[in-house]
């Protein structure tokens, strides 16, 4: 019954997590966006004390419950185990715990929260890296499933579904959410939860305290025939059923074991006295067990995009846009300074995945590599649009309202000469200044001596507020004569 329970709540929060990524409307949020910001990550950085307390509770009342239920990537492990296990039954066996490489790994991920080496915080958080898998691989899946909807309900006259684009956001970020799914599928597929054990600080913080937990798995030695089935599908690998002890640090409270026994030797109940509970001491295991010796890195030399719309009325061929050189990139509005944004994005990619206007995108800076920063070649930041804002889970990206959004000066637009095409090419313009929404640019003469002279944008950068409108409608390729430099910190206008 305890299994039951157990595999339905984490079913649900594994489907509905996932949806949170693949829901690219944002309508999901509204309702299930609570389900990110209980993770145990993102409440941490977020400092949100009540949820911090109440895992912590949760884990010292019912052991690694968070691991087997709410962490997303720990059910994705169960499930790839569970399948792998359709091939071999019986398949686990007791192993001694890799205590260095698991409080090694954890000291070097605490470090680098505190010295602020944002990359390790990413690549190894575990609710961000199934964000970035699930973003990365299977939301194009489903967005191109998406699209053929739309295609065939526009054919009968049908606006049910719209198409969106799918486009690769960061070659670095899509390499790196193949590797993971690589080394999380393999690890999971040959001994189940070993990255949860070994190599996930989260996993290794819960399981320091759920050593203390109040329920807790129990071997009743009167009833153990020592038939070593609870050990032999206990895919944490933390039963010795010789000595009849469990090592709770490891134990993910799966129930697993429960089911298995047939002689009801294991019971989930309160932690009993340790003179009930004492064993003997666990054997010296000299043989070193191979872990981690291969792992699959996966690199394609190059990745294709989805082939765009490249021509204008079917006459000519329009270039791409290119990024600009930025002196200072630009962070979401709501982030408010870089420091504290840098500090406590997760780089799970919620923000991009429900991003509406194809405006964010994980970053390729080393030292802030697969946080979201902002890029205008694909559409610009509405002023009336809040999404990032409301599904952040980390407080790195803040909840504003849309008419603070109208205020925010994020950046500010900067006009490049060279690139202007009323100068360049002769011919009347004014892109940049029809779609300001905060009347920040008008049209001047270029030379006021000359009669007819072009007329060329003038920037009141007290105004602007830097969505990128004029850099992402001015025609000027492949570089725009306007772009948008960031602020470091936000301002109000």
């Amino acid at each position: 019954m305890l299994r039951t329970i157990r595999l339905t709540v984490a079913l649900l929060f594994f489907i509905l997590i996932t949806l949170l990524f693949l829901d690219f409307t944002g309508t999901l949020h509204a309702w299930f966006g609570w389900m990110a910001k209980i993770q145990f990550l993102p409440a941490l950085l977020a400092l949100n004390v009540g949820i911090i307390v109440f895992l912590i509770l949760l884990t010292l009342l019912f052991g690694r419950i968070y691991c087997s239920v709410i962490c997303p990537l720990g059910v994705f492990q169960d499930v790839v185990s569970w399948v792998a296990g359709k091939r071999k039954k019986n398949r686990f066996r007791y192993s001694p715990s890799l205590t260095w490489l698991r409080y090694g790994m954890l000291g070097v991920f605490v470090i680098a929260c505190i010295t602020g080496i944002h990359f390790f915080v990413a690549l190894f958080a575990p609710y961000s890296a199934y964000g970035r898998i699930v973003s990365n691989l299977l939301a194009p899946i489903w967005q191109g499933g998406n699209n053929l909807l739309a295609y065939f309900a526009e054919r009968m006259d049908s606006y049910a579904f719209y198409e969106t684009d799918v486009w690769l956001r960061s070659i670095p970020t899509f390499l790196i959410a193949v590797i993971t799914l690589v080394v999380v599928v393999l690890l999971a597929w040959r001994g189940g939860r070993t990255y949860c054990n070994t190599i996930c600080p989260v996993g290794t913080l819960l399981g320091a305290l759920s050593k203390y937990s109040l329920f807790k798995p129990v071997i009743d030695t009167d009833k153990c025939n020592g038939c070593g089935a609870c050990a032999r599908n206990c895919k944490a690998s933390c039963i010795h059923f010789k000595a009849h002890k469990i090592d709770y640090s490891r134990c993910v409270a799966c129930m697993d074991c429960l089911n298995k026994c047939k002689q009801g030797a294991i019971s989930y109940t309160r932690r009993r006295p340790a003179t009930q509970t004492a064993a003997t001491d666990e054997p010296i295991n000299h043989d070193r067990r191979r872990f981690l010796t291969t792992t699959a890195i996966v690199a394609g030399t190059s990745v294709l995009q989805a082939q765009e719309k490249k021509v204008d009325g079917g006459l000519a061929a329009i270039e791409n846009k290119q990024i600009p050189d930025r002196t200072t990139s630009i962070i979401p509005p709501g982030a408010w300074d870089a420091g504290h944004f840098a500090q406590h994005c997760t780089a799970c990619q919620l923000c991009v995945s429900v991003c509406p206007n194809e405006v964010l995108r994980p970053s390729t800076d080393f030292i802030k590599l697969m946080q979201p920063e902002m890029s205008y070649e694909r559409g610009y930041c509405r002023p009336e649009c809040t999404k990032c804002t409301e599904v952040c889970p980390t407080g790195a990206i803040r909840p504003i309202t849309v008419a603070e959004k109208s205020s925010v000066q994020i950046g500010h637009a900067v006009w490049i000469k060279d690139n202007c095409i009323p100068l360049t090419d002769g011919v009347n313009c004014g892109n940049c200044a029809r779609h300001c929404p905060t009347g920040a640019i008008t049209m001047v003469s270029s030379n006021s001596e000359v009669t007819g002279s072009p007329t060329i944008p003038a920037i009141n950068i007290e105004r602007c507020i830097g969505c990128g409108a004029c850099e992402n409608l001015c025609p000027a390729r492949p570089f725009s004569a306007i772009y948008v430099e960031g602020h470091k910190r936000h301002r109000t206008v």
